[in-house]
């Protein structure tokens, strides 16, 4: 697997190497499929880790750890659409979180960022930049399982991501990271209207044995 961490190419004098180009590719798609309330979201995503894992593992470890948790993450939400209502066009229905599942969202965000943070600070080898990495790391979690629970608010969670990661990518040089962030963030304000305005028009699920 090491040929994912070679150069694939140069852009604006930026080295791009091919495991930061397909999982971040991979990535982009999955989210793409989540905008589209559809279940292959999540294996995609599992797949995006998977090839970010193969690349990471052997010489990154704490990046290669965080790529586990990410696939199991993936495959959680894998189980949950798979079982969630589906509305009158066949697709997963959403809604908003309540207020006091966006509370325990946010503390859980907090405590973790602090936690895995520390972590990082403890073993320098997991992180070159342990704050704002262990905000993005745990930010993508809350984000995955909101998404896994078809919560709008998932969007709100990537959105924020966004706003360290673009800045984070371009200064530690990977440039294609940061130019799909960037994407992400065009990406996540579309799908935030879409869910926003699907979750307040109350489709109803399809019944069961009834055609979608």
């Amino acid at each position: 697997m090491s040929w994912l961490n070679s150069e694939a190419f140069v852009l604006f004098d930026q080295h791009i190497i091919w495991s930061d180009m397909a999982g971040n590719v991979l990535g982009l798609i999955a989210l793409t499929l989540g905008w589209r309330r559809s279940v292959w979201s999540w294996p995609v995503q599992f797949l995006a880790g998977l090839v970010l894992f193969g690349a990471f593992y052997g010489h990154l470890t704490g990046s290669a750890g965080k790529q586990v948790v990410v696939m199991l993450i993936a495959l959680y939400g894998w189980w949950q659409w798979s079982h969630r209502g589906r509305t009158t066009d066949g697709h997963i229905s959403v809604r908003f979180a309540t207020w006091t599942e966006r509370a325990v969202m946010a503390a859980a965000a907090a405590a973790g960022t602090v936690a895995v943070a520390l972590l990082f600070k403890a073993y320098p080898t997991l992180s070159w930049d342990p704050w704002p990495d262990a905000y993005i790391f745990v930010g993508t979690i809350v984000a995955m399982y909101a998404q896994a629970r078809g919560m709008v608010e998932f969007w709100l969670a990537w959105l924020l991501v966004d706003l360290v990661g673009v800045p984070l990518n371009f200064a530690n040089g990977y440039a294609f990271s940061g130019f799909v962030y960037v994407i992400y963030g065009a990406l996540v304000l579309w799908g935030l209207r879409d869910w926003w305005l699907r979750s307040r028009t109350g489709a109803r699920p399809a019944l069961e044995g009834a055609p979608a």
